[in-house]
């Protein structure tokens, strides 16, 4: 489903503040991959995000989302079969506009706009239906504005409208990160349940390694714009934070600096 062949970014080149953020990056995801990606400050983890979504070309490489070449894509066009949930829960969603309004251009997403009426009668139904699993009581407030919901509803909403249309791939960069850890896990929860009863495919960056460990199939760990650990299986199950600390260390050379990760064994 996602085909990453020997891609490089760097920003700024040329000048003193020059960084490679990624350095023939190389990466597979089969249909139904759940990928959970660790890994330390600047290791590249939400640059190659925004590589796959293509927020800014890549300088080399190729990208492949479900045998499609997308590496020139602009980011409007990939829009149409991927799904993404930001680490801010002010983004993903239109602050201004209801509720029921948001998952209406979610429903749409990839489809030629008409001047039929915006919602129809049998779309606030499933609405409706949709938000009840939420458990958070946004059923009854489909005319709300979203910019009046609290940090952990919207991103339960936005959760739901990324995966509204069923993404080719589904992009998660820290979206538990500002959230309360009540909140968080609940979100974390509907993620998990989401992506396990569609059968999507998923990249997940977490700065829990125990989350990074206990959710998904696959878990991979970045360091300095490449991966340096991938492990899947029945290894991935009986892996513990210290086995991957070690790993780190043997990988890179070096020890896991990263304050927030190393708060969250």
């Amino acid at each position: 489903m996602l085909e990453i062949k020997q891609i490089e970014k760097t920003f700024n080149a040329g000048t003193v503040n020059e960084k490679k953020a990624l350095k023939g990056l190389s990466l597979h995801l089969k249909e139904g991959d759940f990928v959970t990606v660790i890994g330390g400050n600047g290791a590249g983890k939400s640059t190659m995000l925004n590589a796959i979504a293509g927020v800014w070309p890549v300088d080399e490489g190729q990208i492949l989302i479900d045998g499609k070449d997308v590496t020139k894509l602009p980011e409007y066009k990939r829009a149409a079969f991927l799904g993404r949930v930001f680490q801010d829960p002010m983004n993903g969603t239109a602050a201004t506009m209801g509720i029921e309004e948001n998952l209406a251009l979610a429903l749409r997403r990839g489809s030629h706009r008409t001047l039929k009426p915006g919602i129809m009668k049998n779309e606030r139904k499933l609405y409706r239906d949709l938000l009840v699993r939420l458990g958070l009581g946004l059923e009854e407030r489909l005319t709300s504005k979203v910019g009046l919901l609290s940090g952990g509803q919207r991103q339960a909403l936005t959760l739901l409208m990324a995966t509204l249309k069923k993404p080719k791939l589904l992009l998660l960069d820290e979206h538990t990160a500002a959230l309360d850890p009540q909140t968080a896990r609940k979100v974390l929860e509907l993620t998990n349940e989401m992506v396990t009863e569609q059968g999507l495919t998923a990249l997940m960056v977490t700065h829990n390694m125990n989350d990074a460990i206990h959710i998904g199939n696959r878990l991979i760990m970045m360091n300095d714009g490449q991966i340096i650990y991938d492990v899947s299986g029945e290894e991935k199950k009986h892996l513990t934070v210290d086995d991957l600390l070690k790993k780190f260390a043997e990988a890179s050379g070096g020890q896991f600096a990263n304050d927030r990760m190393m708060l969250s064994k």
